[in-house]
């Protein structure tokens, strides 16, 4: 049994300044030296080639009592297994190479460690995301009337948008009576949905079969001309359709929604329109590419998250209601008419709106990152990132050997390589088998998707730091294989 005195020296040890600051010290020099090298593709993979059961045995499950690990030998041996995002060569998932100012002020955050449900606990971060979500609001088009929260992750945060729709919409208060045989309600979708939308219905109790989803047309944009044929199917099968789902980019293809006609059509028929924008919804920050987010001040609700392309760590995710008062109705007993005064004059204790009773400060890395680093800044890059992609696209459908899934839209691109001869499966096992060998290689990192039974390869270009070349390179390699 350990005495009180060596617990509390091993304590102040464990508290000692001096001691953290020269960690902290060497912590940001072997960053810093590991960014220097992953931007300049000085790494052997940007994913390296371990299996599950290789990093099992890497990693002992068995800590000893007195700690003797190595945290510097640990953090090489982290930084060199782990996916390198800020190489020039990822360009697989919608997860960015964060900013390193971003990344530092993260750390601040979780050293502060201040839980942003509740004003007292961190009265900081609550200011910097009301003002975050007042800015973010500006852009969408709302009016000051506009209001939200930040929560951990678009998964989250399309949850937290339907809970409000639910109770919105539902033509009674069905947090009291919950849900009856006369009021079965339903969710419209687009068939390229993201996944978590289906998930969200499904723990808000509703079944498969409340997810109604509605066909793309050749863009993988919903195809209004079957929606209201299915909106009518919907209701003759007794079923309350309460929500309609954009998307705002989709995480396929990249493709956006037509927002101005479908607030039309939920208008018309009282439906809530929410937007998944976790990906796109940056578009509004350019001049250029704004348009594409059309319709936007129109809609009920946005997700949007700054992990994707506001160059911010994971996970930082807005929850934008342009009726603020709606967003007391995610985790409220009362319609928002009903809400106890208290709770309203609380806008600062997020825990009337949050699915988190402890929540991460948020709000410090962008805040900081907007007022350091300047709105142009994020501005050009979503500039940079969908030109780029455009540029890309150029090349590949003046290529005879590769074919494009659709133009797209934004920096989400999908292409396959074609062989002639080869027959539609065979061409989509040759998309499996070339993506398995680029990742291999350890020059790129890129993903693949299936579009309508066919296969492709599928690259988000979300690093600032990628270039054409680094496209083309990707190309020759493919044709090397």
């Amino acid at each position: 049994m350990m005495s009180n005195k060596k617990q509390v020296e091993l304590l102040n040890r464990a508290y000692d300044t001096e001691e953290f600051r020269s960690q902290g010290h060497q912590i940001v020099d072997m960053l810093a030296d590991y960014l220097g090298d992953a931007v300049g593709k000085n790494v052997s993979s940007v994913l390296p080639d371990h299996s599950p059961e290789e990093m099992l045995d890497r990693w002992s499950g068995r800590f000893d009592s007195q700690g003797n690990g190595d945290w510097q030998e640990m953090l090489r041996q982290v930084l060199v297994q782990s996916n390198h995002l800020h190489h020039p060569g990822y360009i697989g998932h919608q997860v960015t190479a964060p900013l390193p100012l971003a990344a530092l002020m993260d750390f601040v955050g979780v050293f502060l460690n201040n839980g942003s449900a509740i004003y007292e606990m961190g009265p900081v971060n609550v200011i910097m995301e009301k003002r975050l979500i007042e800015w973010m609001a500006g852009l969408i088009g709302y009016s000051d009337a506009a209001d939200g929260i930040f929560t951990s992750g678009g998964t989250l945060g399309n949850l937290t948008a339907l809970l409000a729709a639910r109770q919105a919409k539902a033509g009674y208060n069905i947090w009291q009576r919950g849900i009856n045989s006369q009021h079965s309600p339903a969710v419209i979708i687009s068939e390229q949905a993201h996944y978590s939308v289906q998930r969200a219905v499904g723990v808000m109790g509703f079944g498969e079969d409340s997810v109604v989803k509605v066909p793309v047309d050749s863009t993988f944009r919903i195809d209004m001309s079957k929606l209201n044929e299915i909106y009518l199917t919907v209701k003759q099968q007794r079923k309350k359709v309460f929500a309609l789902v954009a998307n705002g980019c989709s995480t396929a293809t990249g493709s956006y929604d037509h927002l101005d006609a479908l607030a039309d059509f939920c208008q018309q028929r009282d439906i809530w329109l929410h937007v998944d924008g976790a990906h796109g919804a940056s578009a509004l920050l350019s001049d250029k590419y704004r348009f594409l987010m059309k319709g936007a001040d129109r809609v009920d609700s946005i997700v949007w998250d700054a992990h994707k392309m506001l160059l911010m760590p994971a996970l930082t995710t807005a929850v934008i209601f342009k009726d603020g008062a709606r967003s007391y109705d995610s985790f409220s007993q009362e319609a928002a008419y009903l809400f106890e005064k208290e709770a309203r004059e609380e806008w600062y204790n997020y825990a009337h709106r949050t699915m988190e009773c402890t929540k991460k400060m948020m709000g410090l890395k962008l805040y900081v990152c907007l007022s350091v680093l300047g709105k142009e800044l994020f501005a050009g890059y979503v500039d940079r990132m969908y030109d780029l992609t455009g540029e890309f696209a150029g090349i590949i459908s003046r290529a005879a050997d590769f074919e494009l899934a659709v133009e797209p839209q934004s920096n989400i691109i999908c292409f396959r390589y074609l062989i002639p001869g080869f027959s539609e499966e065979a061409l989509n096992e040759l998309q499996a088998g070339i993506r398995k060998q680029v990742v291999a290689r350890g020059s790129y990192y890129i993903v693949q998707t299936r579009l309508k039974e066919t296969s492709y390869l599928r690259c988000t270009i979300i690093n600032p730091l990628t270039t054409l070349e680094d496209l083309t390179g990707l190309l020759d390699q493919i044709r090397s294989l």
